[in-house]
């Protein structure tokens, strides 16, 4: 299965081909020829855990009858990834973006999977709502205000589902974290802290690409941290209240680079040997294809300077979150780390419980000075008795010793939840019982996400804390 993101570590569990107990949920076995038909919208990247699934795992359940995207060069390269799967040739029907409607009526689309830029969600999942097909949508579910409102109001009109895909809430280790907060062993939860580091390979990355003008993501705030204010919400079963956040452009950019003596940079990575900062597409055949190969239809390049001109983003943020029960969160979020992780301690009325997670304990160079993305595939070890890769999660009870408890292996990427994640995407029908975590998530569980970055970018340009009431996205 291909990540989504190929710059984003590969920790163990990624390879995990049984998972622990209870962490798979049980599915009826799929009635002979009920195949839901889907589209997917957006060719990128981010586009292929879906295309693997259709025409893999769940090929029992699901058809793909069309591809729709600004660029023919990609909707050729998965139109080859299907074809390779089939042993045929597939011949997808292409779609640009202004024939939506049109490819869910002539080709009976039953649900269109949006992988999309970010700003453009908000359009796609609305159109195709009002088109007659229910809505599979990557996270984040959209960027600004007028997104949300747009989202909230063609779900009210159709009534029509909105499937987000928070896959993070699948982990293994979050989940676990989930069922020591819901057991009340630690109490009445009265604050968290969430540290996210992001390392200067997969951080950089976000400032490569289209995610670096704040217009497109809404900046990390919104389109990385959105992961982690859904978790929260999760974790706590509560919704955010007030936001205030503090933030800056401090380690990429062209100023940045200027102020530390830098020097001339090159425009793009592709070619450049020996900069760790740089992402070379040659070196990636799926890259290659889907970017480097098809600049010539649209002019994207995917490997753009993360220290040259035009970065909007922020890569330092910290926000104060105040939730309707009382609780408290501390967030901050780094995009330049020498390792990738997160830790998130969550204080009770009766104790606390901690996670951390360490993804990539370091960044391996090979004997040229690149960047590895997969030092596992290399000899080089990274091994580190003082930051070793891998997960704990910690509880302890006022007057009490701490206790480590278990967490059970996941299968797939993002801490083992990718994969399960896809079973409730394409079986959630199928399902033997409710989901005892309540892992699968709505537009309702996507809109409270990005409402605490939505009300942190008024923050940041204000200097003051935001109301989320006040913002009306459409929903509360």
């Amino acid at each position: 299965m291909n990540d989504q993101n190929p710059t984003a570590p590969r920790p163990a569990s990624s390879s995990s081909t049984a998972a622990g107990p209870g962490v798979v949920p049980e599915f009826a076995p799929a009635p002979p020829g009920e195949l839901r038909r889907y589209a997917v919208v957006g060719t990128g990247h981010r586009a292929g855990m879906y295309v693997d699934a259709i025409v893999g795992e769940h090929a029992d359940v699901a058809t793909l009858v069309a591809l729709l995207d600004t660029n023919p060069g990609r909707m050729d390269h998965y139109e080859g990834v299907v074809s390779q799967a089939l042993g045929r040739p597939a011949d997808l029907p292409q779609y640009a973006p202004d024939g939506l409607e049109k490819m869910i009526a002539e080709q009976a689309v039953d649900v269109v999977v949006v992988t999309a830029p970010d700003h453009a969600h908000a359009e796609l999942v609305a159109r195709a709502l009002a088109a007659g097909a229910d809505v599979v949508v990557e996270k984040p579910l959209t960027v600004d205000r007028p997104g949300c409102r747009r989202i909230t109001g063609a779900v009210a009109e159709t009534g029509r589902d909105v499937v987000m895909t928070f896959n993070y809430r699948y982990a293994p280790r979050n989940s676990s974290l989930r069922q020591v907060i819901a057991s009340g062993e630690i109490g009445e939860v009265t604050s968290v802290h969430f540290e996210w580091a992001l390392d200067t390979v997969h951080g950089a990355d976000y400032f490569r690409r289209w995610h670096r003008d704040k217009k497109n993501s809404g900046g990390l705030v919104v389109h990385k941290s959105s992961h982690h204010f859904d978790l929260v919400n999760w974790w706590l079963g509560d919704v955010p209240a007030r936001v205030y956040a503090r933030g800056g452009l401090k380690f990429y950019g062209d100023r940045n680079a200027a102020e530390r003596g830098l020097g001339s940079r090159p425009a793009r990575g592709t070619g450049v040997v020996g900069d760790p900062f740089t992402l070379d597409l040659n070196a990636d055949p799926r890259l290659k294809s889907l970017y480097l190969d098809a600049e010539e239809h649209d002019g994207y390049l995917r490997d753009q300077d993360v220290f040259g001109p035009g970065i909007t983003i922020e890569d330092n943020l910290a926000l104060l979150v105040d939730y309707r029960r009382g609780a408290t969160l501390t967030y901050s979020l780094n995009a330049h780390s020498p390792w990738e992780g997160y830790r998130v301690t969550v204080n009770g009325t009766a104790g606390r419980a901690e996670l951390e997670v360490v993804e990539r304990g370091a960044i391996a160079l090979d004997e040229d000075g690149n960047a590895l993305l997969d030092p596992s595939a290399t000899p080089t070890s990274l091994g580190d008795a003082l930051r070793p890769e891998g997960e704990r999660l910690l509880v302890q009870k006022h007057w009490q010793r701490a206790t480590e408890h278990p967490i059970p292996d996941g299968i797939g990427g993002h801490g083992g939840g990718d994969a399960i994640l896809l079973k409730d995407v394409f079986r959630r029908h199928l399902r033997v019982s409710e989901d005892a975590l309540g892992r699968p998530a709505g537009y309702l569980d996507g809109l409270r996400a990005v409402s605490v970055g939505i009300a942190a970018n008024q923050s940041l340009v204000t200097g003051l804390p935001v109301t989320i009431a006040d913002l009306d996205l459409g929903a509360s």
